[in-house]
């Protein structure tokens, strides 16, 4: 039978140009679907709902009340340089783009490429965001954002950092939130230390506020309280207590009733305060009160909350032990001064994640009680090298030396600063103890709370001394200013706590999430089966090299002929059987590491199907039901 190659080809050619026609038609006609019949659908598949606001968000942006601006400042250009910010600020973008779809209108974001000697740059420099020179040709990345609101209010990150990802929603939501409430945050500050200006009897001068007080009152509206205090203003958004020693009854069921009603708090507890006045040089006395107590607690309300604080007790700890100068002129590693690094701080906790050093000084631990109700979740913690030293070692303390002699360290990570939340229960079950013996007050007083309405919000530091700014701060005059310049992060410890707790409790309930950067755990268990088959047939193949040796050392030692070099039939036998041996274990070897290649592109086949072929075929069945849907609602009724 006789028939044309031509016209065979021409049809086949023209099938093919159909085919491919067709899919062209298919392609434009599912993007289309899309765009009508999921416009604005979105589906978070991550493992850990990446792409999902938390509730806490979601609140905050539905309780706005007024516009506010967004500019995302990003120099696309200048991060081809370096690709991990380009992928991050993707993720960033993302982020903003569905805090903006869910705010009903209320944020308008701008996303901003500042061109050099722009407008935009000189915009952009003006609200604060920061640009990181590259290289030396002298580019500069802008990776910030700036936010505005009715009332000339401003709030900027600087530039985001990618190690804090984890954070990146909560950052954002904080902004979101400083920009929705004009007025600062109002701190009730009791303190029983000098941390603001005082005069110093040592000195005979007056003595200048610790750094960290002096900008609580540039960040906060500070409002100061008294060991005597009876109640505690309403306004007041966070309560910080500095070395509470000596409080009255009132003042301890105020704090109670404070917490109980929903407030939150800070507290700096300490066994031995260096900075306490009741251990201070007196003048004509160099020795002073060295044997004052200067221990600070909180008792009777850690007693109720099930907090264990022993003020008896301070923290020793080989590993991060401070190097100090001594009498002598010499230095000697302190082991009650402590510097903590990075891994004594709790990355996971938006209080010190993205933190360095701390540096504190003859501290204390924390821990729950049994039976006790709250979360306790550390944000300080010491190393394993740390043990406890009775409170009395310091009181005439000359040789910091000594107090190594019979330290034993116990192995356990002690707490130094925890959050705790939870629901609380009043230490003042029988009402306020000063009820009886203090007039009336003008104006009701509220009900007193048997236990918390809402889950508390703490903050516990066991330790007052890293808030004296000669364990994070250098401080100099220039022209009659003072300048301070931060070494540890003591400071950044303390206004991350106070800017969290101020926040509203939507913000406060907002965690780190998942990072995005997600290692293939499928490709990395198969490269590690892989890699224990490959270490079990090279040591396999070590030790027949050891026996082989051992025969042939054998073998020789029982020729007649030691001098000879020639090789005996059974050494030659056992040589051949060797080398046999070791060429069939590599291939062997060969062979297990080419599986391990086939496995992982197995796997790779396996997504590349479920990518290309049927998660489109799924987002097609899935835009042509919601058309389907959504023409027959708006289908007129017989």
């Amino acid at each position: 039978m006789a028939f044309d190659l031509h016209k065979v080809w021409q049809g086949h050619g023209r099938s093919g140009a159909i085919a491919l026609l067709l899919l062209a038609v298919l392609f434009i006609g599912l993007v289309i679907v899309i765009n009508y019949g999921l416009r604005g659908a979105r589906v978070d598949l991550t493992q850990n709902r990446l792409y999902t606001l938390a509730p806490g968000t979601r609140n905050i942006l539905k309780n706005l009340d007024e516009p506010i601006n967004l500019y995302f400042y990003f120099t696309r250009g200048a991060a081809d340089q370096v690709p991990y910010i380009k992928t991050y600020a993707n993720r960033v973008r993302d982020m903003l783009e569905e805090l903006a779809a869910r705010s009903n209108g209320k944020i308008r974001l701008q996303v901003i490429d500042p061109e050099p000697f722009s407008e935009a740059q000189d915009r952009a420099d003006e609200l604060g965001v920061s640009a990181v020179p590259l290289g030396a040709t002298g580019e500069t990345l802008y990776f910030g954002l700036a936010g505005t609101n009715s009332t000339d209010g401003r709030a900027v990150i600087d530039f985001f950092q990618p190690e804090k990802e984890e954070f990146l929603e909560y950052d954002l939501a904080k902004l979101i939130v400083d920009l929705s409430r004009p007025k600062k945050a109002v701190i009730g500050l009791l303190s029983t230390l000098p941390m603001g200006t005082d005069f110093n009897q040592a000195t005979g001068q007056m003595r200048e506020p610790w750094v960290v007080m002096q900008q609580l009152e540039q960040l906060f509206t500070v409002k100061t309280l008294t060991p005597a205090l009876s109640s505690i203003d309403p306004d007041v958004d966070a309560l910080m207590l500095v070395h509470p020693k000596g409080l009255s009854q009132s003042a301890l069921y105020a704090i109670d009733q404070f917490v109980l009603r929903g407030g939150r708090m800070l507290v700096f507890v300490d066994p031995q305060a260096e900075a306490d006045p009741a251990g201070a040089q007196q003048p004509g006395n160099p020795f002073g009160n060295m044997g004052a107590d200067k221990s600070s607690n909180l008792a009777p309300l850690f007693a109720a909350w099930g907090i264990e604080f022993n003020p008896r007790q301070v923290v020793g700890d080989m590993q991060y032990a401070l190097s100090v100068g001594t009498r002598t002129g010499e230095s000697t590693r302190h082991i009650a001064f402590i510097g903590f690094d990075k891994e004594a701080l709790n990355a996971k906790d938006v209080i010190t994640t993205g933190l360095k050093n701390i540096n504190a000084a003859t501290v204390g631990s924390l821990k729950l009680k049994n039976g006790s109700s709250l979360t306790f979740e550390p944000l300080l913690q010491s190393s394993a090298q740390a043990g406890l030293l009775p409170v009395e070692r310091f009181a005439f303390l000359s040789d910091p030396a000594t107090l190594r002699d019979g330290f034993r360290p116990t192995g356990e990570r002690y707490v130094i600063a925890a959050r705790l939340s939870g629901k609380l229960k009043t230490a003042f079950p029988n009402g306020n103890p000063a009820a009886n013996t203090t007039p009336a007050p003008p104006s009701p007083i509220p009900a007193a709370l048997k236990e918390s309405a809402q889950p508390a919000n703490i903050v516990v530091v066991a330790d007052t001394d890293l808030l004296t700014d000669n364990l994070w701060v250098r401080s100099q005059s220039f022209f009659g200013q003072r300048f301070a310049t931060a070494w540890a992060n003591n400071g950044d410890l303390v206004f991350n706590a106070i800017d969290n707790l101020t926040g509203n409790g939507d913000l406060i309930s907002i965690r780190g999430r998942a990072s995005f950067v997600r290692p293939f755990e499928r490709v990395e268990a198969l490269r590690r089966d892989a890699e224990d088959r490959f270490r079990a047939k090279e040591q396999e193949l070590q030790q027949q090299l050891r026996e082989t040796e051992q025969k042939l050392t054998e073998l020789q030692s029982r020729r007649s002929d030691k001098s000879s070099l020639i090789l005996t039939p059974e050494q030659e036998k056992e040589l051949t059987r060797f080398q046999d041996e070791k060429v069939r274990i590599r291939k062997d070897l060969r062979e297990v590491r080419h599986g391990l290649d086939q496995d992982i592109e197995r796997l790779g086949t396996v997504l590349k199907l479920v990518d290309i072929l049927l998660v489109p075929v799924l987002i097609l069945i899935a835009a042509l039901l919601a058309y389907v849907w959504r023409r027959q609602r708006r289908a007129p009724t017989a």
